[in-house]
């Protein structure tokens, strides 16, 4: 496949997605994204989004107080949880006229099955007002199929589609130097911020910073900008593609 050259692959993850307190979905911020990524369609951006949220929104029909650490019961919150993500997305895209296209992925799917679903994901590029939204097919995906978390997935999606950009959005304004409360904005080599990280991992969702800065090596590598920043604050993407220094921009070799 040729490159995208507007291409942006956008990750929101569960922390962002759902409240704190209990793992479910949080309307309001699920309202902000759709309507941040609205505008960057209308700018003339193409997108797609990796999605976490489904284990954690179907977390609270399970009446369970944390993450689910057994594969059974996370894979029986994800197919609750997907089915009210997309229903969510689907309702509030379609105020813009957004069309949204769930595509669920395994380990396998991004291996022997590259052409594919590469061949799928442009064949939906090229309808400028639809959206494609990818998670890990989490209900169904076991240990070996599994491609790690969205986060990697997002890494391996960008690079698949040769995006020109990967935005990490989490609860962080950035990559945060140690004992300072404001995002490093440039970084030009992820090795040598890589003991950064702190122990921020949620109670509902997989990855953290550690988790990140893997998937940002991996796209940085493969000629991606990537940046990490604030999902609570979507709107400020359109002025991420725009080149304004919000977050942490990790230059690309």
């Amino acid at each position: 496949m040729n490159p995208s050259p507007d291409l942006t692959i956008i990750k929101v993850g569960t922390g962002v997605l759902t409240r704190v307190e209990d793992g479910t979905l949080d309307g309001a911020a699920v309202v902000r994204l759709v309507t941040a990524l609205a505008s960057l369609m209308d700018a003339g951006h193409r997108c797609m989004l990796v999605s976490s949220g489904a284990v954690g929104s179907g977390v609270a029909s399970f009446q369970l107080d944390g993450y689910p650490r057994d594969i059974i019961t996370r894979q029986a919150c994800a197919a609750v949880g997907q089915a009210r993500l997309m229903q969510t997305y689907g309702s509030l895209f379609s105020n813009f006229g957004i069309t949204v296209a769930q595509v669920l992925l395994t380990a396998a799917d991004l291996g022997e099955r590259f052409n594919n679903v590469s061949s799928t994901l442009h064949r939906l590029l090229a309808e400028p007002r639809i959206i494609p939204i990818i998670n890990e097919n989490d209900s169904v995906a076991v240990e070996e199929l599994k491609v790690g978390d969205n986060d990697q997935l997002s890494s391996r999606v960008a690079v698949l589609t040769k995006a020109k950009r990967l935005i990490l959005l989490t609860s962080a304004e950035g990559l945060l130097a140690p004992g300072s409360d404001q995002p490093i904005p440039e970084v030009k080599q992820v090795a040598d911020v890589m003991h950064y990280v702190r122990d921020d991992q949620g109670r509902f969702s997989i990855g953290g910073m550690a988790s990140k800065l893997t998937a940002v090596q991996h796209a940085v590598e493969h000629g991606i900008e990537t940046w990490i920043a604030n999902g609570r604050h979507p709107e400020r993407l359109l002025g991420i593609c725009q080149g304004q220094a919000i977050g942490t921009k990790f230059l690309p070799h």
